[in-house]
């Protein structure tokens, strides 16, 4: 115990390409890409039209992701269109969280200056990755409101000159609106981040009995998180698409 539990809040940086600083989460997130797209090239490289066990679960479970989407929406059009994004993020998110236990994150890496940095590090404990998934959200429901109602119905959102107690609303809603990027990136990364830094803390004290269960409740949490943040993203859409009244 004497040498303490080291707690990094930063990425480390790997390398540098063109000038461009390669952290270890820059790292790992190509390696979560690179998982999800062998899987999608196992998955869909045969499917038959009888399927089997598998393949009828994995139609079943995107089938029913797919008709909540519709139902939500309210249109199976825009299910169709959003669809792909929102199990990308969650696939994605899911998969980083879930990679933060394979065995090398952490531990595999390199020396500097006598300071270990490990090669592989979570995803998630990177701030610039959840904000820009959460900026990329953002954007996306900006963008699908001024869309699907028209640029002035969705500004008549935040500017309503209707009443005086009218536009006191729509600015509280319009700030509410930009914090959203503010909760959407702290929200994951506090959650990750704690996380790991429970599992450190526990696999110092109590490194025979306790990881493994801590660890069983921390995949339940990358889940959630994963789900939570998609889900969310859905919800914003249906708020951004609904007309003031």
């Amino acid at each position: 115990m004497s040498e303490g539990i080291n707690v990094v809040l930063a990425p480390e940086v790997i390398t540098t390409l063109w000038g461009i600083p390669i952290t270890n989460t820059l790292i790992t997130s190509w390696a979560v890409i690179l998982v999800l797209f062998i899987i999608a090239l196992a998955i869909g490289r045969n499917p038959k039209l009888i399927p089997g066990r598998f393949q009828l679960l994995l139609e079943w479970l995107f089938g029913f992701v797919y008709d909540y989407i519709a139902e939500t929406l309210g249109s199976r059009e825009l299910a169709r269109k959003f669809f792909p994004l929102l199990t990308t993020i969650f696939l994605f998110v899911f998969t980083s969280n879930l990679l933060e236990f394979t065995p090398g994150i952490g531990s595999i890496g390199l020396f500097h200056e006598h300071e270990f940095i490990p090669l592989l590090r979570s995803v998630n404990t990177d701030l610039n990755v959840t904000l820009m998934l959460a900026i990329l959200a953002f954007l996306t429901i900006e963008v699908t409101g001024i869309l699907v109602i028209g640029a002035w119905k969705y500004a008549g959102k935040f500017l309503n000159f209707h009443s005086f107690i009218g536009f006191f609303v729509g600015i509280i809603e319009f700030f509410s609106e930009l914090a959203r990027v503010v909760s959407f990136s702290f929200r994951l990364f506090g959650n990750v981040f704690a996380g790991e830094v429970l599992i450190l803390v526990v696999t110092h004290f109590l490194p025979v009995i306790a990881p493994v269960p801590v660890m069983t409740f921390e995949i339940f949490v990358g889940f959630v998180q994963a789900a939570i943040f998609a889900l969310l993203t859905l919800f914003f859409i249906k708020i951004a698409i609904t007309e003031a009244h």
